[in-house]
């Protein structure tokens, strides 16, 4: 019986699978259950208490790498803001549904399981299918890098990412690289500060550089110029005492082309040997080539099923994926973001996706793979 991508937009969406703490193991669990179902060889990898991926495969022959899809499972909080919905409940008023996770991204998860589901037998002695469902993509792509490094996953021919993209097909974005930078002072009492060294001017004169700073990089064409952005400052306990200790929060997104370490070590040498560098997310920019023969089928399927001419000038997301971590372990094949989630959503209170875009997003999935079978 086939799969409704709808229904399981809900059964998915009904798993509270917040992050942190994640939790994703029982809808994990659902979908692998659904998967080996519809005959499909799965392997669930644990990697932390009560979290895991999963990887369901359709087994190829002959020498063709397989078609790979891939998404998240994960969620952001609820926020402070009250919902007007139940955020676990999928309701679906005036042609949307409702739900935390319901653009970003579970209802592009349910689209190609339910796509490729309904699709195994006709897959099976082709160059074949993966499905890649991971936990922990909110907070840096924890999921997809457990999986990079234990070297499960094998080579992919291309690599489709159901992220929020209102089915535009998307052909790269941005890298992140967040960075805990610390500066250490002496402290004294308030009233005698010449005692202390300040570790809140220190922080004072770093901010004002880094206000400043300069990449040194030609912009990419379609990404442009990486930027920086200051999104936390803390320094000292109580205000009678001179800080011995500030932490600013730094979050930079590259480029292709744009090494994270040399960022690294570019900062060191603007700000000084003061400070104290930590990655807190590391993940790379993503590029495909919108020429590439593959990306021009997707961009072809998309014109037919939404009637956007996806080719016109080649799209990017403004958010990272998980491709930072799966594309260059599956052998770096051409990529593409394309799901039914709105980007503009993505995290908000009464967050939603249209349920005519789910539908569009599993015919544009099916679509993709009965191509790539065609293609052999």
């Amino acid at each position: 019986m086939p799969i409704d991508p709808i229904e399981l937009s809900r059964e998915l969406i009904a798993f509270n699978t917040v992050n942190p703490p994640g939790n994703e193991l029982s809808c994990i669990q659902y979908l692998e259950k659904l998967l080996a179902g519809a005959g499909l060889e799965t392997a669930l990898q644990r990697f932390a208490s009560g979290r895991a991926n999963l990887v369901a495969r359709i087994k190829g022959t002959g020498s063709k790498p397989p078609l790979c899809f891939t998404g998240h499972v994960d969620t952001v909080p609820l926020g402070n803001a009250p919902w007007s919905v139940d955020p676990f409940a999928g309701e679906i008023i005036d042609g949307k549904m409702y739900g935390r996770g319901s653009t970003d991204m579970k209802c592009g998860v349910a689209a190609f399981v339910a796509a490729i589901a309904d699709m195994a037998g006709q897959l099976e002695g082709t160059g074949g299918v993966v499905l890649v469902i991971t936990a922990g993509e909110e907070i840096g792509c924890e999921g997809a890098f457990h999986l990079a490094r234990a070297d499960l996953l094998g080579r992919a021919g291309a690599l489709v990412v159901a992220e929020p993209t209102s089915n535009a097909a998307m052909v790269g974005h941005k890298g992140a690289l967040w960075l805990r930078l610390t500066l250490k002072g002496v402290t004294a009492h308030g009233s005698m500060p010449h005692l202390g060294v300040n570790a809140a001017f220190k922080a004072a004169r770093v901010l004002t550089a880094l206000e400043t700073f300069q990449f040194n990089v030609a912009p990419h064409p379609y990404l442009g110029s990486p930027t920086l952005s200051v999104g936390t400052v803390r320094a000292g306990l109580n205000v009678n005492s001179v800080p011995d200790f500030a932490e600013i929060g730094i979050d930079i997104r590259s480029i292709p082309g744009l090494d994270h370490s040399r960022i690294e070590e570019h900062l060191k040498a603007e700000l000084g040997d003061d400070i104290l560098l930590e990655a807190i997310v590391d993940v790379g920019a993503v590029w495909t080539d919108p020429n590439s023969s593959w990306i021009k089928d997707v961009y072809g399927i998309v014109r037919e099923v939404t009637g956007e001419d996806a080719g016109s000038e080649p799209r990017t997301a403004p958010y990272f994926t998980d491709a930072s971590a799966l594309t260059p372990a599956l052998g770096n094949p051409p990529t593409i973001i394309l799901g039914p989630g709105e980007a503009a959503r993505a995290h908000q209170t009464d967050e939603y996706c249209s349920v005519q875009r789910i539908r569009e997003a599993s015919d544009i999935y099916s679509r993709i793979a009965a191509r790539w079978v065609k293609a052999e």
